[in-house]
Parts: C-alpha cells; sequence; structure tokens
C-alpha cells in the first residue's frame, strides 16, 4: 500500500483509523478527508490503493464515495470504518464495492490485524459482520432469486424428475394447458431450453437430489 485515504468526520475515531492504518501499512502515505466535499477534492488529484470510508458523513453519504472510487480505480481497497453493522448499510456499501466492513468498537489490534490481511487479499471484516453475512447467505432462498411461485416449484420438481406433461397434470390436478403454461414461465424464469437444463437447475436449486 502507498497511498491511503481515510474519510471520517470525528476526530477522535479519525486518528483511530490514521494510528491503525500506520501502524499495518508504515510506509504508506495518508490523506485525510473530514467530509465527503474534501475527499472528493482528494479524489480529483491522486489515486490510492486503499480507501477508509465511514458511511455517514455531515455533507454526504460514504456509499456514494465507495462508487466513485470503484468507478475511477477499480483496483482500490475500499473498507467501510462505522458504527452500524445493520443490513441497511451493511449491503448497499457492499453493493457499491466495499471490499471490507470493519466496526469502530473493535479492538485496536485486531483493527491492525484486519488490515494487514489485505495484503494477502483477505476481505477485512470485523468479526460480528462476518456473522452477519454468513446468516445472510446460510439462508439461501434460491426460488425467489428467479421469482419462481410455489406452484412452479412443483411443476420444475416434477420435470426435472422426467414426468411428461400429462403427468405433470395429474400429479397436480391441473390442465395439461395449465401445465404448459407453467413449463413457459418456468423455462423464461431460469433461462433454460430444455429439460436437461430444467433438471440441472432443480438440482442446483435443492428441489431434487443429485443421481
Amino acid at each position: 500500500m502507498q497511498q491511503t485515504l481515510i474519510v471520517e468526520d470525528v476526530p477522535e475515531a479519525h486518528n483511530w483509523i490514521i494510528d491503525g492504518v500506520s501502524t499495518a501499512f508504515p510506509d504508506t502515505v495518508i490523506s485525510s478527508a473530514f467530509c465527503a466535499r474534501d475527499a472528493n477534492e482528494l479524489l480529483d488529484k491522486h489515486d490510492y490503493n486503499l480507501a477508509l470510508i465511514d458511511l455517514q458523513l455531515p455533507d454526504g453519504s460514504g456509499v456514494d464515495l465507495i462508487e466513485r472510487i470503484k468507478h475511477a480505480t477499480p483496483a482500490t481497497v475500499c473498507v467501510v470504518v462505522s458504527i452500524y453493522d445493520d443490513d441497511q448499510h451493511l449491503f448497499p456499501a457492499l453493493q457499491a464495492g466495499a471490499g471490507g466492513y470493519l466496526l469502530k468498537d473493535m479492538p485496536f489490534e485486531h483493527f491492525v490485524r484486519r488490515l494487514r490481511g489485505i495484503l494477502d487479499n483477505d476481505p477485512p471484516l470485523s468479526p460480528a459482520i462476518a456473522r452477519r453475512l454468513l446468516s445472510h447467505f446460510s439462508d439461501s432462498r434460491p426460488m425467489p432469486e428467479h421469482n419462481l411461485t410455489s406452484r412452479e416449484r412443483e411443476v420444475l420438481t416434477l420435470i426435472a424428475k422426467g414426468n411428461k406433461l400429462t403427468d405433470v397434470a395429474s400429479s397436480l390436478s391441473i390442465s395439461p394447458h395449465t401445465a404448459a403454461d407453467h413449463v413457459k414461465n418456468i423455462y423464461r424464469k431460469l433461462n433454460i431450453s430444455s429439460r436437461a437444463e430444467a433438471s440441472l437447475e432443480a438440482t442446483r436449486l435443492g428441489l431434487i437430489t443429485p443421481p
């Protein structure tokens, strides 16, 4: 790391982050910004290897800064340093391109250790944030991803097992025409065009057990 940008409006927190960065990367050159305007002025002049950004700034959002940085210099590692650990702050920051999320209440030595992990391509995440991410993604809800209805899930399961349309209709007490409409919608939503692909998708989504 050669150039680091720190964006934090609270002086005590700003100094704490500076100390952490200086300890983790003694050779880095640090630029400080206490508001979004200052940060944008610095970004007009310099590219940074690392940016540590608070989300709540007096004149703007840290998420907007992350989006600007990642658009201009995708290789820049943007790390949120915040007091907020809720989904409303976490996921917009990650979607904007943040490569890490650290909480200000973590012990200083842990903060330094997480920063040093960047050199080994380890995403700097506070333990509480890592647990929240695991909890969010462990509850994998693949069907809403494709917006399949419960009936379409039933139809997909049956055709993936090799049932003909007439068999599907009989099993679900619907007409063959209705079954065909369900299959058409399933193929469109999953962007597939064959029974083989339907079987693969049903397996991937956990509807059937792979043979």
